[in-house]
């Protein structure tokens, strides 16, 4: 059995070291190439202001953000969650970045050291396809995944297309390596 992760955050910034991060956590399942259905999903209070360029791109304000839990308070739960698996992150180095300087704060095990390994979905997707956008929202659409729910960037719904476009683009590379390219994505 394959346990993967699908995974996406959203954060109050582009600087994990500069003191950005992470409002929310998105997760998908994934076990032998099926989505389960399980998902980890929640909001997280930053504990500081957020910008005006990250609530547009997420819009998820400060006040929204009060009342939720801290990182330290979901921590565990998510850790549990991730134990073990192959990720699966777009941009992994980003996410990767966030999540490791929480767990840092809390002297808990890194990424690398909670899971089996992460694979960065947006390099592969470099590979498979030099030259070309491969931005979630461009692999959505090269692969006939409907986004059309997507009008702002959210972490579950991310991981969830995420998980999608990931399946798609292995069947995909699969045939490119068999010699069937199945003509132009």
């Amino acid at each position: 059995m394959v346990r993967q992760v699908v995974l996406d955050t959203e954060t109050t910034g582009l600087d994990a070291n500069g003191g950005d991060r992470i409002v929310e956590i998105g997760c998908v399942e994934v076990i032998d190439r099926q989505v389960t259905g399980n998902h980890f999903h929640v909001y997280i209070n930053p504990e500081r202001h957020m910008s005006e360029d990250a609530v547009k791109i997420h819009g998820l304000t400060d006040g929204f953000l009060s009342d939720k839990p801290a990182f330290s308070g979901i921590a565990a739960g998510f850790c549990e969650f991730i134990r073990d698996a192959e990720l699966i992150i777009h941009n992994a180095e980003f996410d990767v970045g966030f999540l490791d300087a929480e767990l840092k704060r809390l002297d808990m095990p890194s990424i690398a050291e909670l899971t089996a390994h992460v694979i960065d979905s947006l390099a592969l997707a470099k590979q498979m396809f030099p030259n070309r956008r491969n931005s979630l929202d461009a692999l959505c659409d090269r692969f006939g995944v409907d986004r059309s729910e997507r009008t702002i960037h959210g972490a579950l719904l991310d991981a969830q297309l995420l998980a999608e476009v990931y399946l798609v683009m292995m069947q995909d590379g699969f045939r490119m390596a068999s010699g069937d390219d199945g003509g132009e994505c």
